[in-house]
């Protein structure tokens, strides 16, 4: 399983290309070949996946009942959008135009690379620090409802 670890301040420059930084490029050591799919994500946000990780998802969209509306919904949803990056020999992405501006990237902008186990957060980076300004006023309490008793969750009850 793939697992990433970091959060990278970077910018955008005038031609939409993003300069993946080395550190993250070390945790993605068959980028060069494979490549990376980048979509957006369920905030106002883009999300960069590692080939297989991607791959694992599209299998596991497959297996849902397309006769039923609201799966054909989900995977256009879903899947709208989805371009693949190849790293140029400099390790530069050019990030699609459509993809920036259904997030409200512009040219130029200072972005936040915020890995999430598998995936990576694309954020600009004023939407990344207003998302932690508004932090839930009780972050044990978010954790104790979300991660929930950790007995019940190795029982699978």
């Amino acid at each position: 399983m793939t697992q990433l670890l970091g959060e990278f301040d970077c910018k955008l420059d005038a031609k939409g290309r993003l300069m993946l930084p080395s550190s993250l490029k070390r945790q993605l050591p068959d980028v060069e070949q494979q490549g990376l799919v980048i979509n957006r994500g369920f905030e106002k946000h883009l999300v960069i996946y590692p080939r297989k990780v991607w791959e694992s998802i599209v299998e596991d969209l497959g297996k849902l009942n397309p006769y039923e509306p609201k799966n054909r919904e989900f995977i256009r949803l879903f899947t709208r959008g989805a371009t693949e990056l190849m790293p140029d020999t400099t390790g530069r992405v050019n990030l699609p135009k459509s993809l920036m501006e259904s997030v409200g990237i512009e040219l130029n902008a200072e972005l936040v690379l915020a890995c999430q186990i598998d995936k990576i957060e694309l954020w600009s980076k004023k939407a990344y620090e207003a998302l932690f300004n508004q932090d839930p006023a009780d972050f044990a309490s978010l954790a104790a409802e979300v991660m929930g008793d950790k007995s019940r969750r190795e029982d699978g009850k």
